[in-house]
């Protein structure tokens, strides 16, 4: 039995492109693999630490074997428990739309509280930094409103998907798969075939996860 984990970068709830294309995915995932647990965090229900300098003060009282008061080790307890609840996965599906060419906010948020040394990744001065979540793989949703394609080379306006790429490899997760419905900007016929599309494409994905 695995455990897949959902984050939800949209806001708009079932208006959203990229959500609706990840519940298909959803629902194909789970016929497909009935045993598996299935967590969902919905970055805008979620009560995400803000990583302030009182977090920042806190990560290295603790990290460096400081004097952390109370207080510190609560607020960096609660950066590690979010953490390791991202840890705990084997799997990840990401919806993200495309905000301002990058990604929204609150997920940006989410990766800057999950992303820790000790939980899934590690420095030392003779390696470097070595990633802890080998072996998982991840499935990420793209909306855009203009045509950003995939690919190895992506558009250079595109900050979304290099970012999530880069980001999930520095933490070892190396096995991706990726899902772009856009553009989203564009006439209602044409987005009806691309979200239907999409849909299909999410399925035949989720099916083989």
């Amino acid at each position: 039995m695995s455990r897949l984990l959902y984050v939800q970068a949209s806001p708009l709830q079932s208006a959203s492109t990229s959500t609706g294309v990840a519940h298909a995915f959803l629902q194909a995932y789970g016929a497909a693999h009935a045993d598996d647990q299935i967590d969902i965090i919905d970055l805008w229900d979620i009560d995400l630490p803000p990583f302030d300098a009182e977090m920042i003060a806190a990560k290295f009282a603790v990290l460096r074997a400081q004097d952390a008061t109370p207080a510190q080790q609560a607020r960096w307890a609660s950066a590690v428990a979010l953490a390791r609840r991202f840890n705990a996965a084997d799997k990840y599906l990401f919806s993200v739309p495309m905000w301002n060419f990058g990604i929204p906010y609150r997920l940006k948020h989410f990766i800057d509280v999950v992303t820790l040394p000790g939980e899934n990744w590690a420095w030392s001065r003779d390696i470097g930094y070595t990633p802890l979540l080998r072996g998982k793989k991840a499935a990420l949703i793209y909306s855009s409103a203009g045509a950003y394609p995939l690919g190895p080379q992506p558009d250079e306006a595109d900050f979304q998907k290099p970012y999530l790429r880069r980001w999930l490899r520095f933490i070892g997760i190396e096995e991706i798969g990726e899902i772009n419905v856009a553009p989203t900007l564009t006439t209602p016929e044409h987005l009806a075939g691309v979200r239907a599309s999409a849909r299909r494409d999410a399925e035949v994905l989720a099916e083989a996860f």
